[in-house]
């Protein structure tokens, strides 16, 4: 990125302060325009319907498969330019446990957009600090402050004020069930606590992964993705639904085009942050990704028609004032020169929520 800099710029325009204002430029673009796209398409994809016939993609487990090739196919090829070992590092077995519960996560992520809204979806993962600190302390034997739990407790509230003030059925749900209809949200929730419980104990085990052997981002971004596509094949070929999925993009290539762009947007916007923590650390990602987080959740309610309550906005500020107090105060323990590699940044990301980036990690 330098190096482009000094190329591009103008030599009157080489200063360090026009330099350092373009990149972070560069790294803010990179990940809320990578990630929002990914948001619209996630809900775009699980919501609404392809066709003259209007069908509705059903196999949460196919775009995870196409996820995790597309991100196994990047973290490769940086690796074979960076000439890095691609050899494991840990046994299969540990990817193994970790892919699992990603993809146990992951479905339960797509599959809640059946049910509930995208701010639904969005505000639940900010909650993830929870079943996060959970984890942490009876796997990891991690110890957190009261600070700690009371921005835990603002969060747990913010988000129950969202889910008691207001609308939270996905419009897809609302479409199959009728005004008169039964509320299919619980079962959105249910599988939203599913996602919060397996992602907690994803990102948990991954911080043991960095801390027990000497392993480079790429390389268990390579053998992750690698066993997820393996688990999600199988998955599929389990219950006959990789047939049905093919058959379905075969019948819509829209939809096989919203896939894998999708899939490229949640690698990209991995890439980016990972750029993003080694310039600049944890605080910049952090502030940066809850500014894309909301900026989702606006999207979402314009393009796709959901309208917030009062109720729910309070809410939703009460969440994101939390996570932005949370990011700054720890912003401030660290000196410049004490900037977290991508591995020891995971307190932030998984304050923020971003399980649907670290797909393509996670």
């Amino acid at each position: 990125m330098e190096n482009l800099l000094t190329t591009v710029l103008p030599a009157a325009y080489q200063t360090p302060e026009i330099k350092n204002g373009l990149k972070i430029t560069f790294c803010t673009l990179g990940i809320v325009g990578s990630l929002v796209l990914y948001g619209i398409l996630q809900e775009r994809i699980m919501t609404q319907p392809y066709g003259e016939e209007e069908e509705h993609f059903t196999y949460s487990v196919f775009l995870v498969l196409n996820n995790r090739c597309v991100s196994m196919v990047v973290a490769a090829l940086v690796l074979a330019v960076k000439k890095s070992s691609v050899a494991p590092v840990a046994g299969i077995h540990k990817y193994a446990a970790v892919s699992v519960s990603n993809v146990i996560a992951t479905t339960c992520q797509y599959e809640a957009l059946k049910y509930v809204s995208f701010p639904v979806q969005t505000l639940g993962k900010c909650a993830k600090m929870v079943p996060v600190m959970i984890w942490g302390t009876f796997i990891g034997g991690k110890k957190y402050g009261l600070g700690d739990y009371l921005i835990a407790l603002v969060v747990t509230l913010g988000c129950t004020a969202f889910l008691l003030f207001g609308e939270v059925s996905s419009s897809a749900a609302k479409k199959h069930n009728g005004a008169g209809g039964r509320d299919t949200s619980i079962y959105g929730m249910m599988l939203m606590g599913g996602y919060l419980g397996f992602d907690g104990f994803t990102s948990t085990f991954q911080d043991m992964l960095f801390k027990g052997y000497q392993m480079e981002t790429y390389n268990q971004m390579l053998w992750v993705t690698m066993c997820s596509a393996a688990i999600s094949a199988f998955w599929l070929l389990g219950d006959s639904s990789l047939g049905a999925a093919i058959a379905f993009v075969s019948r819509h290539p829209a939809a096989m085009s919203d896939i894998f762009t999708l899939s490229c947007s949640s690698t990209m916007g991995q890439l980016f942050i990972l750029y993003t923590i080694r310039e600049y650390g944890a605080l910049v990602f952090a502030t940066i990704m809850t500014t894309r987080q909301f900026i989702s959740i606006l999207l979402s309610c314009l393009l796709f028609f959901h309208p917030l309550s009062a109720g729910q906005w309070l809410g939703t500020v009460m969440v994101f004032g939390a996570i932005y107090y949370k990011s700054f105060a720890h912003g401030k323990k660290k000196t410049p020169k004490e900037q977290p590699a991508p591995e020891e940044a995971k307190g932030i990301k998984d304050l923020v929520g971003e399980k649907d980036v670290e797909e393509g990690a996670k």
